[in-house]
């Protein structure tokens, strides 16, 4: 059973909120302001299992976490879809136009830059997290500061929302790996989705190979990304989710890529959040 689980931010995060979601029973936390700290909290034994987002509908893959979960020797055993809602929040009793300043996770700002150009006078400004902004502005009592965050944490940190899903998309995703030091408790009939890393030849149609392969054995592929390979300069890895009905479906791809690929890594099996 996970009884403690490390996740980037604190209570009121959109990290917390997973946690939430996604255990059946109340777990603790143990919160981290980086995603290092957090990996350090699961190899050092801290925590049974962490947190980390992967991916978000919007902004695209967060490429340092693949790097954190491989150089690490990290399993996934278990992933998360939150629909990601940003709200404006500050101390009550101020509008908007009162704001002169708003802080919040890059990959935030970066979701609710168009709703700031309505509004010339805000400064925006990068911070470590969304939720701590929210924290720090109700701790030390700063006014004319803004929060971008989610409801949860306007509600723990008495905060007024002054403005609802102000994210430019509205259908806000994001994907978060459950990750553990040791590989999937899923039983094998529940598995059907797949990461894994592999290299390809440095020659033409030697990727394209590897994909007929996942095809010809029935895998879906769900994401691709490709992430250099530091002591080969102009060589990559290729980070790779594919679900599949059939486990033994993926065992024989599994064998057959790991027979033609020069490195070949399995970063967990588990159960596919859309299925």
């Amino acid at each position: 059973m996970i009884n403690t689980v490390a996740i980037q931010g604190v209570k009121g995060s959109f990290h917390d909120i997973v946690s939430k979601e996604f255990f059946e029973n109340s777990v603790d936390i143990i919160e981290c302001m980086t995603f290092d700290r957090v990996v350090n909290a699961l190899i050092n034994k801290e925590c049974d299992a962490a947190i980390m987002a992967l991916e978000n509908s919007i902004a695209g893959s967060i490429i340092p976490n693949y790097a954190l979960i491989d150089d690490y020797e990290l399993h996934i055993v278990g992933e998360h879809y939150l629909d990601i809602q940003h709200n404006l929040m500050a101390l009550p009793n101020q509008s908007i136009e009162d704001i002169k300043e708003v802080y919040s996770h890059p990959m935030a700002l970066l979701q609710c830059k168009d709703f700031f150009k309505n509004y010339p006078h805000i400064k925006l400004v990068e911070d470590k997290d969304t939720a701590e902004v929210a924290e720090r502005i109700q701790k030390q009592g700063l006014k004319q500061v803004g929060a971008i965050a989610s409801v949860l944490a306007a509600e723990i940190f008495k905060l007024d929302i002054l403005a609802h899903s102000i994210q430019t998309i509205k259908h806000n995703e994001t994907r978060f790996a459950i990750v553990k030091r040791t590989n999937s408790e899923v039983s094998e009939s529940e598995i059907n989705k797949a990461s894994i890393k592999f290299e390809a030849d440095h020659k033409r149609g030697s990727l394209a190979t590897i994909l007929n392969v996942m095809s010809d054995c029935n895998l879906n592929l769900t994401k691709i990304q490709s992430l250099p390979i530091i002591k080969t300069p102009w060589k990559y890895a290729f980070f790779v989710d594919v679900t599949f009905e059939a486990y033994a479906d993926f065992e024989k791809a599994k064998s057959l890529i790991e027979i033609m690929s020069p490195s070949f890594k399995l970063l967990g099996t588990y159960k596919n959040a859309k299925s």
